[in-house]
């Protein structure tokens, strides 16, 4: 028996790989749909991976701006013919939910090459239609009151945050500013210029205690990665990703009054028991960054300090590339853009591409165990679902 709610250990991801990395450059708007930007990031995947849309026969899809159409549409849209599907509505969980998922597939042999894909298009009135249908929690308990955007949820963790754990506007600036820095040597990121701490706190407010800076910017864009045996990867000669393990968990602590926690809490001991490993192991970090707050507590909750301590943690510690915790190491959501749900995304594929040395001008030295974790669907006091894996590369350990 492991982990804190006294489950039976899980079987293990032995020889199944993530491999192919993709990215498509995001845009702040763009007039294609969701289907054009998904089938550039499958296709760049595909190739990098020199496989042909007919060897998919796994298929996984996380996006927003489909509608009407699923993952089922997707397959004729873009001519695949999968015996395995999968459509993942978890917002910014929904890449390693994606990943643990098509990696169970693989294993049982009901799938042997899963496309992991996740986009979404930001047309501009994308954002506005999409809030007034996101939840019935939006629709009931913030939207008729003029607070339909996420800006006002996260303001609200943010200031509950602040005032139980005495955090500073400064403390959440350390990682805005850090990921700024990431994102200058990210050729990709929205994010361009240099952000100074000055800078960051003289933003222009947007919902107190939340400035500028603290807010993700909506963009069009997509992210994938392929799924498959390690044999076939070796075979292919594709640097691989391996999955140590992953934990996924829902509704967390439905009793707490507001979130300061979240599901990870609940399954950290199984998450690290399964992939034999530490927290000091962990040679890089990538959590999911719509807002600063949210970052605290994955950093909490994943077992770097206790609750709580997170302020001082980022006081303590290096989060650029070349730090001693590096940490979203593209510039995450804040500096590079949140591309709908394939914010659930980035991280996992810089991730990837890290720990199989192909990330380039972020690469961080002796990558060779990273963790991400996923956070998605906030309703009005809490986000709903959370995620998290820790993967390895080829190096020794």
């Amino acid at each position: 028996m492991t982990g804190k709610a006294g489950k039976r250990r899980r079987q293990g991801y032995e020889g199944i790989v993530a491999v192919a990395p993709a990215s498509v450059p995001y845009q702040r708007y763009s007039i294609e749909t969701a289907h054009w930007w998904i089938a550039r990031a499958l296709r760049a995947s595909l190739q990098q991976a020199g496989i042909a849309p007919r060897d998919v026969d796994g298929f996984s899809v996380a996006s927003f701006t489909l509608f009407p159409d699923t993952a089922v549409g997707l397959t004729q849209h873009l001519g695949l013919t999968p015996r395995w599907l999968d459509h993942i509505p978890m917002g910014g969980a929904s890449g390693v939910a994606a990943l643990r998922r098509a990696a169970r597939a693989v294993q049982a042999g009901d799938a042997d090459v899963v496309a992991c894909v996740s986009g979404d298009t930001n047309h501009v009135d994308s954002f506005r239609r999409m809030l007034s249908s996101f939840s019935r929690f939006a629709q009931d308990a913030s939207y008729p009151y003029g607070s339909g955007g996420p800006n006002a949820c996260f303001a609200l963790l943010t200031d509950y945050y602040m005032r139980e754990f005495g955090a500073t506007r400064e403390d959440f600036g350390r990682i805005c500013v850090a990921q700024r820095a990431n994102a200058l040597r990210n050729p990709h990121a929205v994010m361009k210029t240099p952000l100074t701490m000055q800078q960051y706190i003289e933003a222009r407010p947007i919902s107190d205690p939340i400035h500028l800076f603290d807010c993700v910017m909506p963009v069009a864009g997509a992210e994938a990665f392929l799924v498959m045996r390690e044999e076939d990867a070796r075979a292919a000669g594709l640097p691989a990703a391996h999955i140590l393990s992953t934990i996924e968990r829902h509704n967390a602590f439905p009793d707490d009054p507001i979130q300061i926690r979240g599901g990870w809490e609940m399954d950290i001991d199984e998450l690290y028991a399964m992939a034999g490993t530490e927290v000091k192991d962990i040679d890089l970090l990538q959590t999911y960054d719509d807002y600063p707050v949210i970052v605290m507590m994955q950093i909490e909750d994943l077992g770097f300090c206790g609750k709580g301590e997170g302020p001082a943690f980022v006081r303590a510690h290096d989060l650029t590339i070349d730090g001693d915790l590096p940490h979203n190491t593209s510039g995450g959501q804040l500096s590079a853009g949140q591309a709908g749900a394939a914010g659930g995304f980035i991280g996992l594929v810089e991730a990837i591409r890290q720990v199989t040395g192909q990330a380039g001008p972020t690469q961080v030295s002796k990558a060779r165990q990273a963790l991400v974790s996923g956070f998605g669907m906030i309703n009005y006091d809490r986000g709903v679902c959370s995620s998290a894996a820790i993967i390895a590369g080829e190096g020794p350990a």
